[in-house]
């Protein structure tokens, strides 16, 4: 049964009746670009066919009941009273209330069964795909227009000042605007965008090592400031402005750890752009390499890779149809990704699951993915 009919079964069994609609909003893998957003960069993901379902109801009063079968728990929430409880997953629904209302929406309640596919704390933005899905239910029911770049600040707010996340705006802006069959281009300062098609006769697969990190508890803040850090010292709005030649003219003025960040995420817009250049000449092998080369940047410089990632990205190179792997997301635990031979991915997904269980003792998952549409009204 697929999740549309799941979603839609489990409203029906919590509210005795028909969803008057169902939206969806997937979830992410950054083929390249990571760290880059929030310094104003260049980052190119593409959205995952795993996603956050909602299917709702127009509700007569100002109240959200949202039920999620995987919590087994139904939450209400008084839209003239939003205030943050550091309630569990109901934030992140109740966080986009409290953004849409602040930017001026007049906004409806509803009740909704939450549904999603994507893996939680595994790098593929499990919450921006529920921010995104529960933008479009409002959109819904309160008959505003759908403007992806704007639904994705909302989002990134909520992570920023609900949640308490310093995240850039990638994960939203993939989740609200992706499109089939391509990659985006995403420019985080502008946030104008372009796809990307994957080079011919290739898939992406994403790699769960099985291991959870927790962004708010991690270092992710800290490499934030330390990129702040680095700005400031070249005289700069972010370190998007500093071109590589600048960096390492100057670089030995800096202390070694931020010149380390610093030199990450200066050489990772480099290799970003690139990246989208050799995708729209089909160049599978120099997409591959770059992949790998910022694995070791992330690895090395940035320091946010882990163990568990380190070895499933060499797990996946070794194996036969691999063109380049990396870790993929915040770091510090999650997924990898990596570029495969189409009629390779099935025993590429087989051997590599074997060899880092053997490794590790861990049981990863490994998903073979295909890009999807962004944010959008099913029914």
């Amino acid at each position: 049964m697929s999740l549309y009919e799941q979603v839609i079964q489990e409203f029906a069994r919590q509210f005795s009746g028909q969803p008057t609609a169902v939206v969806r909003a997937p979830g992410r893998v950054n083929l390249i670009g990571e760290h880059t957003d929030y310094n104003d960069g260049f980052v190119l993901p593409m959205a995952i066919d795993r996603a956050a379902w909602i299917a709702l109801r127009p509700r007569a009063d100002a109240r959200v009941c949202v039920y999620s079968p995987y919590f087994e728990q139904a939450i209400t929430f008084a839209l003239d009273d939003l205030e943050t409880y550091r309630d569990g997953w109901i934030e992140y629904p109740r966080g986009v209330a409290w953004a849409l209302t602040e930017a001026g929406h007049a906004i409806t309640g509803w009740d909704g069964v939450l549904l999603s596919d994507v893996p939680v704390g595994a790098g593929l933005s499990s919450s921006a795909a529920v921010e995104m899905a529960t933008a479009r239910a409002f959109g819904v029911v309160s008959g505003f227009d759908w403007d992806a770049p704007t639904m994705a600040k909302l989002g990134q707010k909520v992570e920023n000042h609900w949640i308490g996340v310093k995240s850039g705006i990638m994960d939203q802006m993939i989740s609200a605007s992706g499109r089939a069959d391509h990659a985006l281009l995403i420019d985080c300062r502008s946030l104008e965008t372009q796809l990307v098609p994957l080079p011919a006769g290739t898939v992406v697969v994403v790699l769960d090592t099985a291991t959870r990190r927790g962004l708010v508890d991690s270092a992710y803040n800290e490499r934030r400031a330390q990129c702040e850090t680095a700005a400031r010292f070249f005289a700069v709005p972010a370190l998007r402005d500093v071109t590589l030649a600048a960096f390492e003219d100057r670089a030995s003025l800096l202390d070694a750890n931020t010149r380390r960040r610093a030199r990450h995420v200066i050489s990772e817009n480099e290799r970003t752009l690139r990246a989208a250049e050799v995708m729209r000449q089909g160049d599978a092998v120099l997409l591959g390499q770059l992949m790998n080369d910022s694995h070791t940047s992330l690895r090395d410089d940035f320091e946010v890779s882990s163990d568990a990632l380190n070895t499933i990205v060499d797990c996946a190179r070794r194996e036969p149809g691999c063109y380049g792997a990396r870790m993929t997301g915040a770091g510090f635990g999650g997924c990898a990704v990596a570029l495969v031979q189409a009629e390779a991915a099935e025993s590429f997904a087989s051997a590599v699951s074997v060899t880092y269980r053997n490794s590790t003792g861990l049981q990863p998952n490994v998903y073979v993915c295909r890009a999807t549409n962004g944010a959008e009204v099913i029914a």
